[in-house]
């Protein structure tokens, strides 16, 4: 025991020693354990983004081969017919195909682009810089949390190339149809495959959840108090903690539906008939469903928007050379939205046969929203407001997000009222609203922050003049497809549907339809000119040569230009201040690293 209590310092100091050596100076590494098995946070960081890009492309892709069939449905194209064998003979999508493509799209894109792409992304390689640590709490766990994913994106694209084909049934394989396996030919293999693919994506977000919240709370370095966290970090924080809330609920959801599906139980089945034959299935309730799926359902929605909304909060004021406004308003209204997340989910099921009163406080709640929202844009406006605005590609994806976010928004009030909800579900005009509210504005704060963190990911920079192409074409096709849309929703054009052309009252669309499908198309090519910029860049990109290029305040721009593992060479640096003094005491900008000084007025 006293040979044991001997050795503990010693064996602490040895180490840290070795903790910082290793670090500073590299044993060795293979390509493999560099950039396969690594467990360094920024490489992980990498591995989920280029991982994101690529499932980027496979669901804008499908986006595109759908709004083909939308856009001239009376047309053949030889072209799907090469691509899709059996499920586009004569060069016509196959119905049953159609509803698969709708399905893998917002699957793809909702969860494995702009939940792990986005996430995975910029947590992991934001939070050790900016709250001043080495690494992750657990680099292992983080590093399992990127292959948890990358099985999950294995699953999912194999159950495109099985007989059957992938799940149809909606990104949100409502029971019924998703429980029982005759019911369609997408419910059959393709839907196992991608409950599977589901819960090992969850266990993935599980993994990372945890891993970010106990880096924010533990490892900040001296002086990082969590009021000095710049929003982006926030914004990730509270991310992290609506996944570990909800994620599980919706994989106990998924679980239940295996059962059914395979082991003969009725969680969601009752009373149910296939040509003319009675199934034994009863006391089940589809409604349970669609509980448990909304109910991760709509923190999802944050869980997508919050990061892009904290991106934004620095990019906007690094462009802008002024402080965030409001810094305290902004924390107060993240953590408004986080409760109130978790208490809307039923406004997605106002037609299911809620009780009116029940409703009437899900409409509250989902009103109530709006408060935080409006206080989040007036403060990225008045931050903006009179400030020396450099306009960056990542400004002016910073200033795109902040438009889309009010213009997608404010179409959620009229969702949010159960009464009007009864004309508008299931049209054209929810797609319309999640799409600009979540889908784009979301991806413009990803890209704000790609081009943004470019210089700290790989020690160059993206092509500016293809970043202001990429801007300008993406900002007015994502107005001139989306805005459309909600005037077919109004119409009472129904979502989901293949062919609408036989229906006399939306022959007035069909112009509109071409329009949007040619704008798709000029708006996806654009995004695969982002593609070829990243990659390019990568390679053979402008080198940084200042530690600091834009000028920021916060500590990930004190590591080297390419940092190693353990991101500062020598001791981390200590913090003195908050992460937004610009434009202060005549300085365009003072470093949190700066110590205080005896005359320096007040932030």
């Amino acid at each position: 025991m006293s040979d044991a209590l001997h050795i503990q310092p010693e064996v602490g100091t040895t180490h840290g020693a070795h903790h910082d050596e290793h670090h500073v100076h590299h044993h060795k590494e293979t390509f493999i354990t560099k950039y396969i098995f690594s467990q360094d946070h920024k490489t992980i960081g990498k591995q989920f983004l280029i991982t994101g890009i690529i499932w980027a492309i496979i669901g804008g892709l499908f986006s595109v081969l759908f709004r083909l069939q939308l856009g001239f449905p009376d047309q053949t194209f030889p072209i799907l017919e090469t691509f899709f064998g059996k499920w586009a003979e004569g060069g016509r999508i196959k119905p049953e195909f159609y509803y698969a493509l709708v399905t893998m799209h917002g699957t793809v894109l909702v969860f494995f682009v702009l939940t792990a792409g986005l996430s995975g992304t910029f947590a992991n390689l934001l939070i050790p810089l900016q709250v001043g640590a080495r690494d992750m709490a657990s680099p292992l766990m983080n590093m399992l949390s990127y292959w948890f994913f990358f099985m999950a994106s294995v699953v999912m694209i194999a159950s495109m190339f099985i007989q059957t084909g992938p799940a149809a049934g909606g990104w949100t394989v409502y029971p019924p149809l998703s429980a029982l396996g005759e019911a369609s030919i997408g419910s059959k293999a393709g839907m196992d495959m991608w409950i599977i693919a589901m819960a090992l994506f969850v266990v993935s977000q599980l993994l990372a959840g945890l891993n970010y919240v106990s880096t924010i709370l533990n490892m900040r370095t001296k002086g990082m108090s969590m009021t000095r966290l710049p929003l982006t970090v926030w914004a990730l924080f509270f991310t992290a903690v609506l996944g570990i809330l909800s994620f599980p609920v919706l994989l106990s959801g998924l679980i239940l539906l295996l059962f059914d599906r395979n082991l003969g139980t009725s969680f969601y089945l009752s009373d149910i008939y296939i040509g003319g034959q009675a199934l034994p299935n009863e006391g089940g309730s589809a409604i349970l469903f669609q509980h448990l799926f909304w109910f991760l359902g709509h923190p999802e929605v944050y869980i997508i928007l919050l990061p892009a909304m904290g991106m934004v909060s620095e990019v906007l004021s690094v462009n802008s050379r002024k402080p965030i406004f409001g810094y305290m308003a902004m924390l107060g209204s993240m953590f408004a939205i986080c409760i109130l997340a978790f208490l809307v989910w039923a406004h997605h099921m106002f037609v299911t046969g809620l009780n009116p009163f029940l409703g009437s406080v899900f409409v509250l709640l989902t009103l109530l929203i709006a408060v935080p929202s409006a206080i989040k844009v007036f403060n990225w406006l008045t931050t903006l407001w009179r400030g020396n605005i450099r306009f960056t590609p990542a400004a002016l994806f910073g200033i795109g997000f902040v438009s889309l976010f009010i213009s997608g928004g404010l179409t959620g009030i009229f969702l949010g009222n159960s009464t009007i909800d009864i004309h508008l579900h299931d049209t054209m005009f929810v797609v319309a609203h999640f799409h600009i509210v979540m889908g784009v504005a979301s991806f413009f704060g990803m890209f704000a922050g790609v081009y943004h963190w470019f210089p700290k990911m790989y020690g160059r920079y993206m092509n500016n003049t293809l970043g202001y192409i990429h801007f300008w074409v993406t900002m007015v096709g994502a107005y001139l497809i989306f805005w459309p849309i909600h005037y077919q929703g109004l119409a009472g054009m129904p979502r989901r549907y293949l062919d609408k052309s036989v229906w006399v009252n939306f022959s007035q669309f069909h112009e509109l339809d071409k329009m949007i499908t040619v704008v798709s198309i000029i708006v996806f090519a654009v995004q695969l000119m982002f593609v070829f910029n990243f990659f390019y860049s990568i390679f053979k990109g402008r080198k940084v040569t200042t530690q600091n290029p834009w000028g920021a305040t916060t500590l990930e721009w004190t590591t080297p230009i390419n940092p190693g593992h353990g991101n500062w060479t020598g001791e981390i640096p200590e913090v003195h201040r908050w992460a937004y003094d610009y434009g202060k005491d005549g300085r365009e900008f003072i470093p949190q690293t700066e110590p205080v000084g005896a005359n320096e007025r007040k932030h």
